[in-house]
């Protein structure tokens, strides 16, 4: 796409501007780490516009506190207070997932999936949020704790203007197949190689 134009236009019947404002369902995979950033940073673009914004993070330990999720929950509070940006939730399985006030992390991780994906699913016919970020959701995926054709067959009916990303290695075909944008992560070279370990700022 040189200078942000398409290199040809579809015959779909659409305007440029209905084209350029139709929601969209992007996927960012690979083995490389930077996934979840590029995800957090679309997010805090809609959280700009005025989106509300929603994060579901599925594997993640409650122990693991990210630096984004800080900085959201921050401007969700700046939202709150001013009326800036966009609204945010952030939902984290390793917690319980918020709304059912479960705190075991005891509990069968495959059953936590699928109930936050239900509770998604429910989000979407609701268009609760204006961008979604599925983190991690990959691996529920890969591991079969969640239906891939449920999920796409969900994701390509959802109705009004309401933007996905997901994130995560391991991304089913189907998923990629359906998607609008599809990022692979490729490792070139990275500081663990020499055998450095993560580092403040910015793993996390």
């Amino acid at each position: 796409m040189p200078q942000g134009q398409p290199t040809e236009v579809p015959k779909d019947g659409l305007t440029t501007r209905q084209r350029r404002n139709r929601p969209l369902l992007m996927v960012h995979t690979g083995e490389m780490k930077g996934k979840s950033t590029a995800a957090f940073g679309m997010a805090l673009r809609g959280w700009n516009q005025g989106w509300d914004i929603g994060v579901f993070q599925f594997v993640k330990s409650a122990k693991w506190k990210v630096g984004e999720e800080n900085a959201f929950k921050a401007l969700g509070r700046l939202h709150e207070q001013t009326g800036a940006g966009g609204a945010v939730e952030w939902h984290k399985m390793g917690e319980g997932w918020s709304w059912s006030r479960k705190q075991g992390t005891e509990e069968d991780h495959s059953a936590a999936a699928l109930e936050g994906w239900k509770e998604i699913q429910r989000r979407l016919r609701a268009e609760r949020h204006g961008f979604y970020v599925l983190d991690e959701f990959t691996y529920p995926l890969h591991w079969g704790w969640i239906d891939v054709d449920e999920v796409v067959d969900t994701l390509l009916t959802r109705p009004g203007h309401q933007h996905v990303v997901i994130t995560g290695r391991y991304a089913p075909q189907r998923l990629l197949d359906a998607a609008d944008l599809v990022t692979e992560m490729t490792k070139v070279k990275h500081p663990m190689d020499a055998g450095q370990k993560g580092q403040r700022g910015i793993e996390w």
